[in-house]
């Protein structure tokens, strides 16, 4: 069964379609990419899944729950995280910092404990902390960890705000972008992180990139849109070789890197 399902999505705005009847499914465990020109439509449908936005048409499920019509906060708590292509990050707090705020939602203490710190509250944050350096290790932000995250190289900075969708636990995570504006070195550091997100924590991913090179060397499957409609879907090499992508990419003759 796919972990998320999503039906035949429409999202107007206006009278625009920025989506038209887009359907994919996600296995669990899987590396799936969605790709396309500029303006394809690949985040807005980011955006449904996460909640931000709401189809016009169509369904959305995750496992047993619905998310078409879900907030963003109740999709969290299904076990669904996302990094945003544009930093989210709070700048003037650390690393550390920023990863804790992300842990909140798995706080379950009451106002009593929260005052006089004791008993389950202080077992709580002793854990999330616990956690939370646990994903610095993971991510390699040992020397960052004190530093405020607005002082930080960009390609640090994303690195941080992966690490911040993954200090969620999440079951699916969202990755808009993740390697934009890196350099080649900091790409295939990217790249290693997210196959150790999917091998070592068992998290299924969905990755929107631009790097076709990357996405055909990571990716279980790929999805590719063109002007809000689902043009190709299939193994790398199939989508590599689909003469709708080469039109949709100007007539480029080959994909794969």
């Amino acid at each position: 069964m796919p972990q998320l399902h999503v039906e035949n999505v429409t999202l107007t705005f206006g009278g625009l379609n920025a989506l038209t009847d887009v359907s994919l499914t996600v296995p669990e465990g899987e590396i799936v990419s969605i790709i396309g020109p500029n303006g394809a439509g690949k985040t807005s449908l980011l955006n449904c899944i996460s909640g931000f936005y709401h189809p016009t048409r169509g369904q959305i499920r995750f496992g047993e729950h619905d998310l078409t019509h879900a907030a963003p906060n109740v999709i969290t708590g299904y076990g669904v995280a996302r990094a945003f292509q544009n930093l989210e990050l709070f700048r003037g707090l650390s690393v550390t910092e920023n990863l804790l705020l992300a842990r909140h939602t798995h706080l379950r203490y009451g106002l009593l404990s929260s005052l006089l710190y004791y008993g389950r509250a202080s077992r709580q944050e002793a854990q999330n902390r616990a956690y939370v350096e646990g994903i610095i290790d993971f991510m390699e932000l040992e020397e960052h960890r004190a530093h405020p995250v607005g002082t930080l190289a960009y390609g640090i900075q994303k690195r941080v705000e992966v690490a911040r969708a993954l200090t969620l636990a999440p079951r699916l995570l969202l990755l808009d972008e993740p390697m934009a504006g890196m350099n080649v070195e900091e790409k295939e550091d990217m790249v290693r992180f997210i196959l150790d997100i999917k091998r070592e924590h068992g998290v299924t991913v969905v990755l929107i990139e631009h790097d076709l090179g990357v996405v055909m060397d990571i990716s279980d499957r790929v999805y590719v849109l063109d002007f809000g409609q689902l043009i190709a879907a299939g193994t790398p090499a199939q989508v590599s070789a689909d003469p709708r992508v080469i039109a949709a990419y100007t007539g480029a003759q080959e994909l794969s890197a």
